[in-house]
């Protein structure tokens, strides 16, 4: 992909030269083409790099800003595409949420204890069956990032069935203070793997929905392990 863009600071041929020659020593840089006339830059690329980027690449203590042309429409074509890619990724987890979070409300009679303790039930109990309907592919995908699955392979084949009882706990009401901790030690102990994966910005499948969806690994899956432990600690606190 090409896109244009502004160069500030640019006057003169060395100036060129030296935004050019920093361009180009990024490794999603193919080509870059500057111009000194109207401080123009046109960058072709292997990826869709951010201004932050590119400005990381010029350096940030110079006196070079590069900003988006605003002759170049393929920008916004660009933002208007990654947004509609987000949604169409993550569709099948924010429907599922939507869907738990619509029964919890309808059975909750006002009761945010209620609620929560239903949407922890429908979250253990549909993300379990997901991943029991391709158990060997939840547990390959979930070995890729899981700290304990890596090592204990056989983990990531039980792991459901954990899901599942946790569920079922919440469900009937087994034990809240056992259940709630029990969430707390396992999510918690989970989401380590996935905050180390997202921030080595591995490019792996996330396994919360199980080898049916193909997930990436995200930011989301961060919010979707934690929240778990920020109810299950809610519901001790009040308990």
């Amino acid at each position: 992909m090409t896109h244009s863009y502004t160069v500030a600071g640019i006057t003169c041929e060395g100036c060129v030269a030296k935004v050019k020659s920093k361009l180009l020593m990024h490794p999603d840089v193919l080509a870059a083409d500057v111009k000194l006339e109207g401080q123009k830059a046109t960058v072709t690329m292997q990826r869709h790099l951010s201004i932050t980027e590119l400005q990381n690449a010029i350096g940030n203590d110079t006196k070079y800003k590069i900003s988006e042309d605003a002759t170049d429409h393929s920008h916004h074509t660009m933002k208007v595409e990654e947004s509609r890619s987000w949604f169409a990724t993550y569709k099948p987890l924010l429907l599922i949420g939507l869907f738990i979070s619509g029964v919890a409300f309808l059975t909750a009679d006002g009761s945010l204890h209620t609620g929560m303790n239903t949407f922890m039930a429908g979250f253990f109990l549909v993300f379990s069956f997901f991943k029991l309907l391709n158990l060997k592919g939840f547990a390959d995908s979930y070995a890729m990032y899981d700290l304990l699955a890596k090592k204990v392979p056989a983990y990531g084949l039980v792991y459901p069935f954990i899901e599942l009882a946790l569920g079922v706990a919440f469900l009937t009401g087994f034990n809240p203070t056992f259940t709630n901790w029990a969430t707390i030690i396992i999510m918690g102990f989970s989401s380590i793997g996935v905050i180390q994966s997202v921030l080595n910005k591995k490019k792996i499948q996330c396994a919360c929905l199980g080898a049916v969806f193909n997930l990436p690994m995200s930011t989301v899956t961060i919010i979707e392990d934690l929240l778990m432990v920020a109810m299950a600690a809610y519901m001790i606190a009040i308990h």
